[in-house]
């Protein structure tokens, strides 16, 4: 199948601002790029693109005094497959483990470790290691959050969540990467697109969090807050937690003004959306 996918954001800056901006398709979904993506700054300003220490694609650019809009859209390939399920996927022994996992078992800025280890161990130290027991972090951490944009708070962290049972996908996202890494699992945050592909159609469209998992020599995704395998999920950045990966990261204020977000699947690249 085909994805469509994009944002458009404006903010709103006082005074001349340096942002870093983490919005497009990560390297390795670059092969499945069928329209490429196209990007523009309203107005239009010198950008430039690194890569970060998690491999992740930056954008730096300086916004002008006033709005500033930042607009991208792109096509890719899919399968149309939903997440694989792998119930005898293994954990590693620590000492086993590659060195370029170390990083995801320690704590961090949103996922406190050192504050949630005893009750992780409490909750799922006695669950069949490995794939079943991520999943019952994950089936835990659905039922334990209630979901509720209103109730969103960036400064929410896993801890706090585990203890006020709400928040948003990042939330979710944060307390099951914590638990994992207190049983000493490999863990990572991410963020991307995720369309409506196959479910229920929920308005609006937003940027999405769910986590990856290292069993079996392998990096796998869950979904603490959907907590069902999905279509098309369109990975654009990965780190320890959202303090790695802000869509904008702002050196000075701004005030975020429109905000737009769209992942649907067409007929064709550049074609038409898809119908039902």
């Amino acid at each position: 199948m085909y994805i469509r996918y994009g944002y458009e954001i404006t903010v709103t800056c006082p005074q001349p601002t340096a942002l870093v901006c983490l919005l497009s398709l990560h390297d390795d979904r670059a092969a499945d790029i069928r329209v490429p993506e196209s990007t523009f700054t309203m107005p239009d300003v010198p950008t430039s693109t690194y890569r970060d220490l998690f491999g992740n694609r930056c954008l730096r650019l300086v916004a002008p005094v006033g709005d500033l809009t930042i607009w991208g859209d792109a096509t890719i390939e899919d399968t149309g497959l939903p997440d694989p399920i792998l119930p005898s996927a293994r954990e590693h022994p620590v000492p086993d483990l590659p060195d370029d996992c170390l990083v995801f078992l320690m704590g961090s800025r949103y996922c406190e470790t050192d504050r949630l280890s005893q009750t992780a161990w409490d909750l799922f130290g006695n669950v069949t290691s490995g794939w079943t027991r991520v999943q019952a972090i994950c089936d835990f951490v659905h039922g334990h959050i209630r979901f509720d944009y209103m109730q969103a708070r960036s400064t929410r962290t896993a801890f706090e969540a585990y203890h006020e049972r709400v928040g948003v996908c990042r939330d979710f996202a944060h307390l099951a990467v914590a638990f994992c890494r207190c049983l000493n699992i490999p863990a990572r945050y991410v963020n991307g697109h995720l369309g409506d592909i196959g479910v229920p159609v929920v308005d609006p469209m937003d940027f999405s969090a769910w986590i990856e998992v290292f069993l079996e020599g392998e990096w796998h995704a869950f979904d603490p807050r959907n907590n069902i395998p999905r279509i098309g999920r369109i990975v654009v950045a990965r780190g320890r937690d959202a303090a790695d990966i802000p869509l904008i990261n702002s050196f000075g204020p701004h005030v975020l003004k429109g905000f737009r977000v769209w992942t649907y699947e067409v007929d064709a690249p550049g074609g038409v959306q898809a119908t039902a």
